[in-house]
């Protein structure tokens, strides 16, 4: 647990809100928020997420629990989100089990899935307290320098300068340009972590998409283009190859049952590039390269760069 919220806590908030208290843990995961697997004392199991407070929280539960509503596939949300000490939690139903669909059928069911997510979110209206997204997502900022603030850890990306990462920021400023244009684009909600992490399938079909945290609200562009560079991405920011991008996108506009224009298109590969450079800048302080220059050349081709 958070170092300022013990087991005790813990127990208390789940008889309080669940009207049970924890019996066991079955489970710790978790990157920018803390999950846990409990097992209540009337024999449930839940999953409790804990982290910072945030104004978007709410709307993302509500979400969650409007889509669970209407059959998508994700764990029930079981409580709104609350005060636990310091922090901001929630629970909800566990889901267990799934894992990540056979290497050549990714492409397609991840991005089916999206488009089913897209197409079920469309009668919940506008949400625009879903904004601004998370920072991988927030191209749009308005700090100084190229870069928003990381969500991971406590450093101005915009101060690390070096001649090795020159070329990002760089290319971090060009595709910023770029997506300029989607400002006056239709909105609409969407997930902006659509990676194997976060979506699990069984046998072929979906099971549960997690990290309802990560809903944004959107132009669709942005939303279909960081998941066709992330949806393969997994822990080290590298993401999908440009062909499986180009797959992803590909079959998302099928699933949707319409095509992007030209433009579109562009903006799609710049809104994942966009991820795919935040992730290079932030990862070469961990001396990890995510993203090469040959790959970057290719992706700012297909960007209209």
């Amino acid at each position: 647990m958070p170092a300022d919220i013990d087991d005790q806590a813990v127990s208390d908030w789940c008889l309080e809100h669940l009207g049970s208290p924890v019996a066991g843990r079955t489970f710790t995961a978790g990157n920018l928020s803390t999950v846990y697997g409990l097992r209540l004392a009337d024999d449930r199991e839940v999953v409790l997420k804990v982290r910072n407070a945030d104004p978007r929280l709410d709307a993302c539960t509500w979400v969650q629990r409007r889509m669970w509503q209407a059959g998508f596939p994700c764990p029930e949300p079981l409580t709104g989100v609350l005060p636990l000490g310091p922090k901001a939690a929630s629970a909800e139903a566990s889901l267990p089990g799934g894992g990540p669909p056979e290497l050549a059928d990714a492409p397609q069911l991840f991005a089916g899935l999206l488009a089913d997510f897209v197409t079920c979110a469309e009668s919940l209206g506008p949400q625009p307290v879903l904004r601004p997204a998370p920072a991988w997502v927030h191209w749009y900022h308005q700090e100084d320098g190229v870069w928003p603030v990381p969500d991971d850890r406590d450093v101005d990306l915009n101060a690390e300068r070096c001649s090795v990462t020159a070329w990002i920021d760089e290319l971090g400023a060009a595709v910023r340009e770029r997506l300029e244009e989607v400002r006056d684009a239709a909105y609409v909600i969407g997930h902006g972590d659509w990676d194997g992490r976060n979506v699990t399938f069984l046998r072929g079909r979906p099971l549960a998409v997690h990290d309802w945290d990560s809903v944004v609200y959107e132009p669709e562009v942005v939303i279909v283009g960081q998941a066709a560079a992330m949806f393969e991405g997994g822990p080290t920011g590298a993401g999908a190859s440009v062909e499986r991008t180009e797959a992803f996108l590909e079959a998302y506009q099928s699933a949707r049952g319409h095509a992007f224009s030209e433009n579109e298109l562009q903006l799609c590969w710049a809104a994942g590039l966009w991820v795919r450079a935040f992730n290079a800048k932030k990862f070469h302080l961990d001396d990890f390269d995510a993203l090469g220059r040959e790959e970057a050349g290719t992706r700012m081709r297909r960007a209209g760069l």
